[in-house]
């Protein structure tokens, strides 16, 4: 079974970094991630969803030092669901996600340099939209040369 989940999107705020009482340190922050469609009128439409992202230990520490409201960043993690009460004694739910690690791609609207992610000078900035580009032809993949860990 696999529960994993990978999002490139912006930050809507500065971490939120707490400390439990036995000194874990807890992160929390909001990532918002953008899907380009056309209407049926042939209008270009952005829908953003935005995602809880909670970062526990090392890497809420790091969130702390690097991470900046509107940062481009790629998030790995788990989807995790919760049940609490809220102040009016009722129940409510969240989802989380659960992030085992991220990365600082850039920043939003060129405001620094392009860090792509795994890192390799070689490899294309990722596309975070749908919208249609113009591009030249892809490169030549030569057999076995992929490093997919799957």
């Amino acid at each position: 079974m696999v529960n994993k989940v990978t999002l490139i999107g912006n930050l809507g705020g500065d971490p939120e970094i707490r400390h439990l009482e036995n000194g874990t340190m807890v992160g929390r922050f909001s990532l918002a991630t953008n899907e380009n469609y056309k209407d049926k009128e042939g209008n270009w439409q952005t829908q953003t969803e935005w995602h809880n992202v909670v970062v526990w230990r090392e890497l809420a520490d790091r969130a702390e030092k690097q991470l900046k409201k509107g940062m481009q960043v790629y998030v790995e993690g788990k989807i995790t669901y919760r049940k609490y009460q809220g102040p009016d004694g009722q129940d409510k739910y969240a989802t989380d996600i659960v992030a085992n690690i991220f990365r600082i791609m850039g920043h939003k609207e060129g405001g620094g340099p392009d860090n792509r992610f795994p890192g390799a000078d070689s490899m294309p900035a990722a596309k975070t939209s749908n919208m249609p580009t113009t591009t030249s032809e892809p490169a030549p993949v030569v057999a076995g040369t992929d490093d997919l860990p799957f």
